[in-house]
């Protein structure tokens, strides 16, 4: 056998049997540490969570509550530094203490800063603070620094019968429709989801209408809605991931927070190279883990996308009405103005390297849209990753003389105090609405877009549903056109590496026909010098 023969069945070997047994061994090797893996989380977060007191044995509870006030007193007889920790916290205080980039020292949060969706809670508390943890924070007088006025069971309510009544500031029902006190205190536990997603998934009015992927699905979804909250995989809580220490939940939303500070992070139990593909772990650098493993939010209900206020208050025959989709999602109120809704939504996509700023209502206007908040981050930056947004896109009220955006007050439990959604008179509204915040108001008011950005970290899909290849490095609208600073590989235009890379092609062409003519013109020499 020659050498030409031997190197061909070799050759041979490699092709049909080698390399298809090695890209075999890959793919089970990474299945196996895969399944593996969830194995491990599945141990771990299937354990069922056994109380360490029975709370209906306890002689404090053994009796009949005429307020909200008493329940919580009784939970602080015994758990006796609770109230100071809760106290503490974003959730009570809906503000934090943080540093900005540009503005320094700020206190900000959900009591002050405006939004896109509903505008801000000022004048609006009674409304808005049915999702806030504690009782009467009706207006500017609620006292943040007394433990009775905290809502013990909105958090740690398992009998599914506690709520919080609408305008209520805050209090659950009265009277005749006040819930069975006795029976909720003796049956209270850790939070599930049924009572974190009992404000944040019905935020902004209604269910999955902000996040676009918090929403009622997860309480009863499979995996292909969230890889860790289907009930036929890990089964998982919030405060899995949202761990709390000292009532001091992990986690950010960065419409109303600003730093880097206890974020709640997929390595946290995935690591920072949790693929067995080395060529996937270097994408962790710079690409976040949702960025490939969250392909769409909105995956069952919808999502609202664009919210315009500049037509609500019109009426139809005298009287406010409504409009609604073939699916029957609102499309316009009187109320409220115009909505977009969307399912099966693909997210956008920008740097973040976990700070934000806000823009606040003292904030001068300069350019043609605004940006809510604004995530920090870029290519550069060493700290930033590629991550999901949903992008919210609204049309609200701002100052055409001040050039600022301006609070509208928007409820009232009666005609006549001014609120849009009582009295349908935009005028009154943003005049009531600026002097409750204590800033001038012109009289003369438009309407600017605006965005806010959202980052998406729910209803995370399967890996074998995550993002391929093809899906970020292709030209025919790869999931990261448009993303700035940043070469990527078949997807990008960069005039610099496009002329380089033609160049070389050039002259790998000019190289390879050189060395075919030079062969060419050799072999016909040899061949007269045969004749």
């Amino acid at each position: 056998m020659n050498f030409i023969d031997s190197f061909k069945r070799t050759f041979t070997f490699i092709i049909v049997v080698v390399i298809p047994l090695a890209v075999i061994s890959m793919v089970l090797s990474e299945s196996i540490v895969e399944e593996d893996s969830l194995a491990l989380l599945k141990e771990q977060y299937s354990e069922e969570h056994i109380p360490s007191v029975d709370h209906s044995k306890l002689p404090e509870l053994q009796k009949d509550f005429n307020s909200p006030h008493e329940v919580t007193a009784a939970c602080l007889s015994c758990h006796t530094e609770r109230g100071t920790e809760v106290m503490s916290n974003a959730h009570w205080n809906w503000e934090r203490e943080a540093y900005i980039e540009g503005r320094g020292i700020t206190y900000l949060g959900k009591r002050n800063l405006l939004n896109n969706f509903c505008t801000g809670i000022l004048s609006n508390e009674e409304a808005c603070n049915k999702c806030h943890i504690g009782y009467g924070w009706k207006d500017k007088t609620f006292d943040h620094s007394n433990p009775y006025n905290i809502d013990c069971l909105i958090c740690h309510d398992k009998t599914g019968t506690y709520e919080k009544a609408t305008g209520g500031a805050g209090y659950p029902p009265m009277g005749e429709e006040a819930p069975d006190y006795r029976n909720i205190v003796q049956h209270v536990g850790i939070p599930g989801k049924e009572n974190c997603g009992y404000c944040h998934f019905l935020s902004a009015g209604g269910n999955n209408i902000k996040h676009g992927d918090l929403e009622t699905a997860l309480l009863d979804c499979d995996q292909n809605v969230d890889v860790h909250m289907g009930k036929d995989g890990l089964d998982m809580s919030c405060v899995d991931c949202h761990v709390t220490e000292r009532h001091i939940m992990r986690g950010k939303y960065y419409a109303v927070s600003s730093t880097a500070e206890n974020r709640a992070r997929c390595e946290d139990c995935h690591g920072n190279f949790p693929h067995t593909n080395n060529k996937l772990n270097e994408h962790t650098v710079k690409v976040d883990c949702r960025t490939c493993h969250i392909p769409t939010y909105a995956k069952v209900n919808p999502t609202k996308m664009f919210w315009d206020w500049s037509t609500a208050g019109r009426r139809k025959d005298g009287l406010p009405y409504s409009v609604k989709d073939s699916l029957g999602n609102d499309i316009y109120l009187s109320t409220k103005g115009d909505f977009n809704w969307a399912t099966n939504v693909k997210p956008e996509y920008v740097f973040f390297n976990g700070t934000a700023d806000h823009h606040l209502i003292t904030d001068i206007i300069n350019t043609d849209t605004i940006n809510i908040n604004t995530l920090f981050g870029s290519y550069r930056d060493r700290n930033s990753k590629i991550v999901p947004v949903k992008i919210h896109r609204g049309r609200q009220p701002y100052d055409l003389e001040y050039k600022t955006l301006i609070q509208a007050k928007l409820w009232a439990a009666e005609e006549g105090q001014g609120a849009l959604w009582v009295d349908l008179d935009w005028e009154a509204a943003l005049r009531k609405g600026m002097e409750y915040v204590g800033l001038p108001y012109s009289g003369h008011y438009g309407f600017i877009d605006t965005r806010m950005y959202l980052p998406i970290s729910h209803m995370v899909s399967k890996s074998e549903d995550a993002l391929k290849c093809e899906d970020c490095h292709t030209r025919q609208d790869g999931r990261l056109k448009g993303l700035a600073d940043v070469y990527i590989p078949a997807n990008s235009n960069n005039a610099a590496f496009d002329t380089l890379g033609i160049i070389i092609l050039i002259l790998s062409l000019i190289g390879v026909f050189s060395h075919a003519l030079l062969r060419f013109v050799s072999w016909k020499i040899m061949q007269r010098k045969k004749q």
